[in-house]
């Protein structure tokens, strides 16, 4: 490893390593604007300039061009290098507003950083400064060009790292110009990152505009919760309110980057309709009074009708605080449950993910990214797990082979091959693709647990355990439908789904219901038969942060605190649990509590809105007993009590991975789905990145980006039965009909429709979990008037 001397101190460095890096190893931070270790080197703003005053390399270079060479001697405060950066700085300003005090970036402009250090602060020049006009990008990120200082920083991320191609330079010389060739919304479902790449004022948060500076925010590290992958984020939040989120470095997670779903995501904690006082048959009440309300009334059904009476439902989007509190209450009560299942098909290939998992076959994010093949498995992660699709583009832009076995239209940021097939064909065309991994040293199989049965997760994983046996460095990557669906897998107790619970309720064995944190009118495959069985309850209980049907029609609405008030604990896909801790105090916002802006004028000890309970501490009280105090007491606790969250004492800064401990092979009595019916197609409901997840959903700026709801279905279907893109039919199933536009795509199965999650959809055609069929008379085509 060579050897080199940076401002007097010696230090040796890895083979290849720049030398702005290697000064970065002694503490030294050398200037720069183009340069991010995320992106690597492209020598474009010039302001990184050093003295080589010694060995290999003379005179006045870019540190961040140069590698790292034995007998290097390196000043980064010889007169001539500060010379050079200050004129860089100089010219840098020389078109540059003085817009500091309207500018978002202001208070964190890497811009206005090395101005002020350089000394920069008088301008010599006399001439008018140059001018752009702005475009509109969309409703996530605000385009402020006259800004700009040519890093290049926003294409090669948008372009290189991420994939697309709408937003580039154009024009030369003293006329760059970073945008799209037209105005219009950004494609990218990564954008938002341009905000936080961008070292000055460009790219600015648009729903966030002008709602304070850094210094007046709340800042607290946080995990993303709108999929399974548990990216790392920074939580911004001022008077009682979530205001923005970012990015958080992460070695083994998402790295530097977030999608826009977990980057926009959070306005459901603050929506003006989110429960925030309990409900007692329709009238507002405190949350402690419908707390102990409903207790009591749980406990005079359970003296009556015994404990089998109560059933509990729970939610993969819990925290593993709540999951554990909800076991632990069924545990000490007898009650049923807790279910944590939507749906049986489901959860078991969850369960089965969970239990083929190993510390030792278990792939991060990071290992994707070094993989030489890739092999998904009914995965789409541009829509259910975003960050995903980043770091396969990071493998495929270093060579790797990347094929798709799916039946939907996939359109993905990178070249692959897409093996498109029906569900009852996935078996056999993932034993055959197998194969071309052979020849690879770092294969990793993807495979999606939302659209595929417990048997293909098993063949995945038969996959990767033949693979390492033939000494190849193998992994396993499952994604899952929620950001808890990992932990909820490893407390399950009951192997039990929603329509368990909903059968014995007919039946008349559960008479009362108490249901945290999941909104079954969204989960539950047939809505009508919920409504029925719902209608039989004596005692109908919801606990949630959202506003809910459920919550709205329960005889008891107990409101809880988000993920931003109350913290958690949360498990992601590869069994990495990782901490979160409150971004703020809780209460009523202030906008909200002063009637606007300003905080009210009035003085009281006591913040509004702060006897809202978490929904683990609401478990403990329903079962009457006095929850844990603190989060470090909650965590002890769930320690001593489940064996399988004992690593949780091991909690370190990047999370610790629990397992469940059990191997997993492909059963003989493995079931295979039922063949699609000649004349018939294939419903398949799947999940999309904008307006499909719940909370997300309720996140007015990227609603604007859902687009109209719309039917896929391949050319060849649609060309039989005389359909064209763009035309609208309407679907019957079950007496249900909706009517959707058509989109046609030659990459993807034939004898499938397949119809993206959208909040406009009011329709779960998915009785059961089970394929859906609809003939091909009940596809009818609507005449354009």
């Amino acid at each position: 490893m060579p050897k080199l001397i940076i401002d007097n101190r010696e230090i040796e460095v890895p083979e290849g390593t720049k030398v702005i890096k290697a000064a970065e190893k002694l503490g030294i931070y050398i200037p720069r604007f183009c340069f991010h270790h995320a992106l690597g080197a492209v020598g474009a703003c010039r302001v990184c300039a050093v003295k080589f005053q010694e060995g290999p390399v003379d005179g006045v270079q870019m540190s961040c061009m140069i590698d790292a060479q034995d007998g290097m001697k390196v000043s980064t405060a010889d007169p001539e290098a500060a010379d050079f950066r200050r004129s860089v700085i100089e010219w840098l300003m020389l078109n540059h507003p003085h817009d500091c005090p309207v500018c978002d970036e202001g208070g964190h402009c890497l811009l206005q950083d090395l101005t002020v250090a350089g000394g920069h602060g008088i301008r010599r020049s006399k001439g008018r400064k140059r001018t752009y006009t702005d475009q509109y990008l969309g409703p996530l990120v605000y385009h402020e060009m006259n800004r700009c200082i040519q890093c290049y920083r926003c294409v090669r991320f948008y372009r290189e790292y991420s994939g697309y191609s709408d937003l580039g330079v154009t024009g030369i010389a003293g006329r760059v110009y970073f945008g799209r060739l037209r105005e219009g919304i950004l494609e990218s479902p990564f954008a938002g990152n341009l905000i936080d790449i961008c070292p000055t004022g460009v790219y600015t948060d648009r729903p966030s505009r002008y709602t304070g500076r850094r210094w007046d925010f709340e800042r607290t590290p946080g995990v993303c919760i709108h999929c399974s992958l548990g990216c790392r984020t920074t939580v911004s939040a001022r008077y009682r309110q979530v205001v923005r989120v970012e990015g958080r470095f992460s070695q083994q997670v998402n790295r530097d980057f977030i999608c826009d779903r977990g980057r926009y995501g959070f306005y459901y904690a603050d929506r003006p309709g989110r429960p925030r006082n309990g409900r007692i048959n329709g009238q507002t009440v405190s949350a402690q009074q419908a707390v102990e309300e409903a207790r009591d009334r749980l406990q005079r059904i359970t003296q009556e009708h015994g404990p089998e009476a109560v059933g509990i439902i729970g939610s993969a989007r819990s925290s593993l605080q709540t999951l554990s509190a909800l076991v632990h209450l069924c545990h000490t009560t007898g009650w049923q449950g807790p279910v944590f299942r939507n749906t049986w098909i489901a959860g078991a290939a969850a369960d089965a993910a969970v239990r083929a998992l190993s510390p030792e076959n278990a792939f991060s994010m990071r290992e994707i990214e070094t993989a030489d093949a890739i092999l998904a498995v009914g995965a789409d992660p541009v829509n259910e797990a975003p960050m995903l699709a980043l770091a396969m583009r990071q493998a495929q832009r270093t060579g790797a082979e990347i094929i798709a076995i799916d039946p939907r239209p996939l359109d993905w940021p990178f070249d692959f091959a897409h093996l498109a097939c029906r569900a009852e064909e996935m078996e056999e065309t993932l034993a055959s693709a197998a194969e071309r991994l052979s020849a690879s040293r770092r294969p990793v199989v993807i495979c999606g647990t939302e659209i595929t049965d417990d048997g293909i997760v098993m063949q995945a994983a038969d996959l990767v355990a033949g693979l390492r046996g033939s000494d190849k460095r193998a992994g396993l990557f499952c994604t899952m439908p929620q950001a808890n669906s990992f932990g909820a897998a490893l407390l399950d107790e009951s192997n039990a789904c929603a329509a368990d619970l909903a059968d014995r309720i007919e039946t008349g064995q559960i008479r009362a219901l108490a249901v945290f944190e999941s909104d079954l009118w969204h989960v539950f495959p047939d809505r009508s038969r919920l409504s029925t069985a719902l209608e039989k309850l004596d005692l109908l209980v919801s606990v949630d942060f959202l506003d809910t049907p459920l919550f709205e029609n329960a005889d008891i609405g107990i409101p809880s605190l988000t993920v931003f008030e109350a913290g958690g604990i949360y498990v992601n896909q590869e069994g990495r649990a990782q901490q979160v801790r409150p971004a703020h105090t809780g209460g009523l916002p202030i906008a909200a509590a002063g009637l606007g802006d300003h905080p009210p004028r009035s003085f009281s000890p006591d913040v509004p809105g702060r006897d809202m309970p978490a929904a683990w501490a609401a478990a403990f009280s329903l079962s009457g007993q006095a929850p844990p105090e603190t989060d470090a007491q909650m965590t002890a606790w769930m320690r001593d009590n489940f064996a399988v969250l004992a690593d949780l004492a091991h909690m370190e800064a990047d999370g610790v991975r629990l397992f469940a401990g059990r191997k997993v092979s492909i059963p003989d009595e493995a079931q295979i789905p039922e063949k699609k019916p000649d004349q018939f197609l294939e419903l398949l409901p799947a999940p999309t990145i904008f307006g499909g997840e719940p909370m997300s959903g309720h996140s007015q700026c990227l609603r604007e980006l859902a687009g109209l709801p719309a039917v896929w279905m391949a050319r060849a279907d649609a060309d039989r039965l005389g359909i064209a893109d763009d035309d609208r039919v309407s679907l019957g199933f079950e007496n249900i009909e909706v009517t959707l536009n058509v989109r046609i795509s030659d990459p993807m199965a034939q004898g499938v429709l397949v119809v993206y999650r959208h909040p406009d959809i009011d329709w779960q055609p998915a009785p059961d979990g089970k394929r859906i069929f609809i003939s091909e008379d009940q596809i009818r085509r609507i005449e354009k008037a």
